[in-house]
């Protein structure tokens, strides 16, 4: 049996996803796709339906391909920009789909195109001493840029993947005859800025062509393997392994199943394959082994020298060929004790307290807020304050002027009540989780001038304040707990001991709930306002038990140092 070409948007993929993929239901089925996976390629695709459009507009002698057969009669004819390009280079077991080949030139008697691809997310970060070439979408010529200085691609896998997707589509164009001889191709990020990119450069070592090529063939050997287990049986030619993917995989439980079966040692999050691999080779292979090594030998080993030998130990060795081995040990140690744990002393740990606190939690929606909710605890009784949950939203048009006003007028009602409680002498402080997320609504919020609403000035101020009256309980947990993984709200919460109303309970769920809560006033659009309203409060009480878990009963959990 010959199985499915490799599909551009799998070069990176799992190897073991892809060969499930083309096994089921012989030997997996699928979980179905959640609603938040379901919204994000939405999005994706709305996103590349909007470019598609523009550029349909922009260049009317643009042509939309059909299928396969009829992109390499366009490309024979040298059509300036093919729409929707396929192309399948069956002998090497690819194929790819490219939003568009480009014309860039012609080499004797054939054109040459370079592939552009559209994706829905920021492409470029702030890099002093790089630079990237900015096209544009009305004049898709390669050699018309404007060169950006201190702007670079983003080290992100999701980045990594749209240049492998490029590589993909210039090694098949060169299966054709009809790749560009430079090696260009297109990215539009989600602002609908066009970047060219050399994919041949070394500057690109994660994901130029080179880096293809090794993906590449550990994928199509994968198939070939999978064409010889659907002939002749035997043990299935790949096997799981957990990594950052299985996140939103559609076989996670069933990889999940077996790797918990065996205490796989990729489980202990967040492990790389190259780690994975080193590990095993040491004799490590479950989270129990892992977790029984000596973080403390791991971390001196990677300021000393290794010399070889058969008393070496593993901590030695491993703590020297990939570094934070002792954050992996940790980690483990986290599930085998089936708790979170201390890394401080007792003494050091704790948070902040004040006789008027307020737990602050904000909710967006497409790079706007839209909700500040607050819930006040008195720890000591202050006249005019009350205790209890405070929201400020705004259901109607979300505008930067919309965002703007609601926001002044959360911060008009968090400055009365600090002024009351400096009135009589009483101590205020807020929290927050993560405050990078509510200090950039803040930010984005003042930028838009209202009447009555605050500068930055006063934000800045109020950040500042001696002691702090603005904290983040992300940045205390960090360093006195932790877990076998994430140390996110949702799941330091849980370790205090608190739970969600919602069964569902995420900031991307939310979003899903404020689609339906905005589409009109019926009793659908109520029920979902009300849904995020107690999605924000729980939030807001969240932090309010992790602040109490922190102070008390946090103290009590096990040292990360000590033995198993």
């Amino acid at each position: 049996m010959v199985t499915p070409l490799l599909r551009g948007a799998e070069i990176d993929a799992c190897v073991h996803r892809i060969t499930l993929a083309r096994a089921e239901p012989n030997y997996a089925h699928r979980t179905p796709v959640t609603p938040e996976i379901e919204r994000r390629r939405d999005e994706a695709e709305h996103h590349r339906r909007s470019v598609f459009e523009r550029l349909v507009a922009l260049h009317p002698d643009a042509v939309t391909a059909t299928g396969h057969q009829h992109t390499e009669e366009l490309i024979e004819n040298g059509v300036e920009l093919i729409l929707n390009a396929r192309l399948a280079d069956v002998g090497a077991r690819r194929t790819v789909t490219s939003q568009a080949f480009v014309r860039v030139g012609r080499v004797d008697d054939r054109f040459t195109y370079a592939p552009l691809m559209i994706k829905n997310h920021e492409v470029t970060e702030a890099a002093s001493t790089r630079r990237l070439l900015e096209g544009s979408l009305e004049r898709l010529v390669p050699s018309d840029v404007i060169v950006r200085e201190g702007l670079g691609l983003r080290s992100t896998a999701t980045v990594r993947r749209d240049v492998l997707l490029l590589d993909g589509a210039t090694r098949i164009l060169q299966a054709f005859a009809a790749a560009d001889p430079s090696t260009r191709g297109a990215l539009v990020d989600r602002n609908a800025r066009l970047w060219w990119l050399d994919l041949a450069s070394p500057t690109y070592s994660r994901s130029n062509l080179s880096a293809y090529d090794v993906f590449y063939r550990e994928r199509v050997d994968a198939l070939n393997a999978l064409d010889d287990w659907f002939d002749l049986g035997g043990a299935f030619p790949t096997s799981p392994y957990w990594h950052r993917e299985c996140l939103t995989c559609e076989f996670s439980e069933h990889c999940q199943g077996e790797l918990e079966a065996i205490d796989d040692v990729s489980l202990t999050r967040f492990t790389s394959i190259d780690q994975q691999f080193a590990l095993r080779d040491h004799g490590v292979h479950t989270r129990n082994q892992l977790a029984r090594l000596d973080p403390v030998r791991a971390m001196s080993a990677r300021a000393k020298s290794v010399v070889p030998g058969p008393l070496v130990a593993v901590e030695d060795r491993l703590g020297r060929s990939f570094g934070r081995l002792d954050e992996l040990i940790y980690r483990a140690r986290s599930h085998v004790r089936d708790s979170a744990l201390r890394i401080l002393d007792p003494s050091l740990m704790g948070c902040p307290t004040a006789d008027v606190e307020v737990d602050v939690d904000m909710e967006s929606y497409d790079d706007a807020t839209y909700l500040w909710g607050a819930s006040v605890t008195l720890r000591t009784p202050v006249d005019g304050v009350l205790e209890g949950y405070t929201t400020f939203v705004e259901w109607g048009e979300l505008t930067r002027e919309a965002e703007a006003r609601n926001f002044a007028a959360f911060w008009t009602w968090l400055t009365n009540l600090r002024q009351i409680c400096a009135t009589q002498g009483r101590s205020f402080a807020a929290y927050c989780f993560w405050a990078q997320a509510e200090d950039g609504a803040m930010n984005r919020a003042v930028a838009t001038t209202v009447d009555g609403g605050p500068t930055v000035q006063d934000l800045n101020e109020f950040r500042q304040l001696s002691p702090p009256a603005w904290i983040d309980l992300h940045d205390l947990a960090k360093v006195q707990i932790q877990t076998e993984g994430p140390l996110g709200l949702k799941q330091l919460a849980a370790s205090a001991g608190f739970r969600w109303r919602d069964v569902n309970p995420s900031g991307e769920a939310s979003m899903l709930w404020y689609e339906v809560a905005t589409r009109g006033d019926d009793a659908e659009a109520a029920t979902s306002r009300q849904r995020i309203l107690d999605y924000n409060e729980d939030d807001c009480r969240a932090t309010k038990s992790l602040r109490e878990w922190l102070n008390g009963p946090a103290k009590s959990l096990a040292h990360r140092d000590d033995p198993l």
